[in-house]
């Protein structure tokens, strides 16, 4: 309906300029403009012998004065008589109206070839004056028809934004379709407006070629003219619904019938366009084509020297003053001048409504494609700068949606790529941290004051208090023995899977797996070290009833703790580097793992891990000994986690806890047969004691082989 409306904008002003400059030829025609542009027939005689035709041919006689005077009174007073009565002969046909002609027109007067009073005026209606000729009522016929066209067209992509904006269900048949046809949507659009152009020209043309040569009248003369003008007017109507189309399906459609991943690339299957080529054809339509109408309109403004029936042959120095100025007298060949053309009022008003009608039309379309350019290039760069800024923040898969298919749309289309593959190589290098940490812990990096694995130098190192947890599957070798390669490292992946989730969420990491055996560090807290100690015996005790249920034998496993200073840092030589902590105390921690097997202890810990609890009276524990392991000179304090036990077996050395300390202290004091007593007291309630088996035996060996005179009571363990 625009498109329409703005053609007619652009051919009206034409239109005015035509009916001003020909009205004294229209009215010889005998044709209204309302009859020229809707093509009813003149049915009157008013419409076919009408009083201009019969004044022309008065004032365009040679014969007197009183002869042209005599006529046009005779002819007024027979039309006043038979006025009626010609109109109703009028409708029976050319027959009646020439037996009028006879009677109200005499044939003879002034005669200016035979000069005599003799003269033929023929009143003859011409064919072409019939009014017959509908050719922009058909055109205006043709802009409804587009008009419909165009709306049934847009009947599926309505009914698609209807659908979605309720949130209901759309078919995949119309999904496809609205897909399949918005981006060719300004094409199709302007082809239905350019074919209903180009089918009203045909038949306007159709008229032109039908109507006779010697039948030219203002009406066909209208008509060739026009032709050209509507042309100019169809082709910038044409092209400004293909711009405005395609700039609403750019940057209102797209993203409702496309996902935002299917925007990252171009969808347009035409080949890419270029900015320039946009401007080049917006500054045409907006220039050019009015600048066109502008000289048609100049055109239409002139009046040649010989339409104004002036002998310029003979010597007429008023009339060369008036048309050429002071150069009049400067002509001598005045014959080639009658060609020439000059500008009067009407002229000059006609010349004004067409340059102002063009610069009317420039001002409209600069603004629309001003305003139409200007958001097609900044919206698409706003909001690839606004992605670009969130990338820059560290948001990754920030894709920017591909409106166009110029230099923008590649340009976001490049960037859409640079982004995935941003984010993929982010991605794998986040991979490839975290398979870095499974190797490097992310705690031993903090502890270098290291940001990355990459930082890391041979020789780096850190001094840190830690609690270093060695932990043990007791009798390995045996177990692996009954089991096949692949079994063995089923196992141990099972096993240590089950530990290693533990150890992490108390704030410990592994320092390294040793086969069946690991090396776990715990900075700060100590009771995160117990804590998870516990933790993994009551998981082992899950994991034991699974493998009951499958038929294989239970495992169980000593831990040892110790806390102490050590040195955190990375060993090696710079083909190969490893980071790992050196320490008395990473060794204590493994000699005391190995003293579970002695007492039969599930947890023992040092003497310097139970001082630094903040709280030692939330955990049952009990002294078991002083010892001075395999490579240390000075004795240790060990202490038995009890919590660490199998439920039934921690209740019981609860309860005899008291007891188990006095008999410590009688041993201790070489009262051996006083302590044998109470150990042996101790086992018949719980057979499983294994410290109290251990010293019920020295006892025993001490009263049959008897005891240095510097013995101490401190054990000495030559054994890992």
């Amino acid at each position: 309906m625009a498109a329409v409306v703005i053609y007619y904008l652009l051919v009206l002003p034409f239109v005015l300029v035509f009916t001003v400059k020909h009205a004294p030829e229209i009215q010889r025609s005998g044709k209204q403009f309302g009859s020229i542009v809707s093509g009813e027939p003149a049915d009157t005689l008013a419409g076919g012998i009408t009083d201009s035709v019969i004044n022309a041919a008065i004032s365009q006689s040679s014969a007197s004065g009183d002869v042209r005077k005599g006529f046009a009174e005779g002819y007024y007073l027979g039309k006043r008589l038979g006025q009626q009565q010609a109109a109703q002969e009028l409708k029976k046909g050319p027959a009646k109206v020439n037996e009028l002609k006879q009677d109200l027109i005499t044939k003879e007067t002034i005669n200016p070839e035979t000069n005599n009073e003799s003269v033929h005026i023929d009143l003859t209606i011409p064919e072409n004056t019939r009014g017959d000729d509908n050719s922009y009522l058909f055109q205006i016929r043709m802009f409804l028809l587009a008009i419909l066209i165009g709306g049934a067209c847009s009947i599926p992509f309505r009914r698609y934004l209807w659908l979605k904006t309720r949130n209901r269900q759309i078919s995949p048949r119309l999904q496809q379709f609205c897909k399949k046809w918005i981006v060719r949507l300004p094409t199709v659009y302007s082809s239905v407006l350019g074919a209903a152009f180009i089918i009203g020209h045909l038949y306007l043309v159709n008229s032109i070629m039908n109507t006779a040569q010697g039948q030219m009248d203002a009406y066909a003369t209208f008509n060739k003219q026009f032709i050209f003008v509507s042309l100019i007017a169809s082709l910038v109507v044409v092209t400004f619904a293909w711009f405005w189309t395609k700039h609403r399906v750019q940057l209102k459609y797209l993203e409702h019938f496309f996902t935002d991943e299917e925007l990252r690339i171009r969808i347009f299957k035409t080949r890419s366009g270029r900015i320039r080529t946009k401007l080049w054809v917006s500054s045409s339509v907006s220039t050019l084509l009015p600048l066109v109408l502008v000289m048609i309109y100049l055109y239409q403004s002139r009046t040649t020297i010989s339409d104004l029936n002036i002998d310029l042959r003979h010597n007429n120095p008023v009339a060369l003053k008036i048309l050429f100025g002071d150069f009049g007298e400067s002509f001598v060949n005045v014959k080639e001048l009658e060609d020439s053309f000059y500008i009067n009022a009407i002229n000059a008003l006609i010349m004004f409504i067409g340059i102002w009608a063009g610069v009317v039309v420039s001002l409209i379309y600069i603004f629309y494609f001003v305003k139409w350019n200007t958001e097609d290039i900044v919206i698409p760069l706003k909001e690839l700068l606004a992605k670009m800024r969130d990338t820059s923040n560290g948001e990754l898969e920030r894709y920017a949606l591909v409106r166009t298919n110029d230099e923008i749309g590649q340009l976001t289309e490049g960037y859409n790529e640079m982004v995935a593959r941003l984010s993929n190589y982010i991605s794998n290098i986040n991979k490839l941290n975290e398979a870095y940490y499974r190797f490097v812990p992310r705690q031993f990096l903090d502890m270098l004051n290291k940001e990355s694995i990459t930082e890391i130098s041979l020789g780096d190192q850190v001094e840190k208090e830690m609690t270093v947890l060695f932990t043990d599957i007791r009798d390995f070798t045996g177990i692996s023995e009954t089991l096949t390669l692949q079994q063995n490292f089923d196992f141990i992946n099972n096993y240590l899977g089950l530990m290693e989730p533990i150890i992490a969420k108390n704030h410990g990491f592994i320092d390294k797996y040793m086969g069946d055996s690991i090396m776990a560090l715990f900075p700060g807290n100590v009771e995160n070290a117990i804590r998870a100690s516990v933790e993994m015996r009551q998981t082992l005790e899950v994991f034991n009833q699974v493998r009951k249920s499958e038929g294989d034998a239970p495992i169980e496993m000593g831990i040892g703790l110790h806390t102490g200073t050590l040195m955190l840092g990375v060993v090696g030589g710079h083909g190969r580097m490893e980071g790992t902590v050196i320490s008395d105390a990473v060794n204590l921690a493994s000699r005391l793992e190995g003293l579970t097997k002695v007492y039969s202890a599930a947890l023992i810990i040092s003497q310097d891990t139970l001082i630094r609890l903040e709280n030692p009276l939330s955990y049952q524990y009990r002294f078991l000994d002083i010892v001075k392991v395999k490579g240390k000179k000075e004795s240790v304090y060990i202490f038995e986690i009890m919590d660490a036990e199998w439920s039934k077996e921690s209740q019981l050395k609860i309860a005899q806890r008291k007891k188990f300390s006095q008999a410590i202290e009688a041993y201790r004091r070489k009262e051996f047969v006083f302590a044998s007593d109470l150990f042996t007291e101790i086992l018949n309630e719980n057979p499983n004691d294994g410290a109290s088996k251990l010293y019920l035996s020295r006892c025993q060996k001490n009263q049959q082989v008897g005891i240095p005179e510097d013995w101490d009571g401190i054990e000495v363990m030559n054994t890992k």
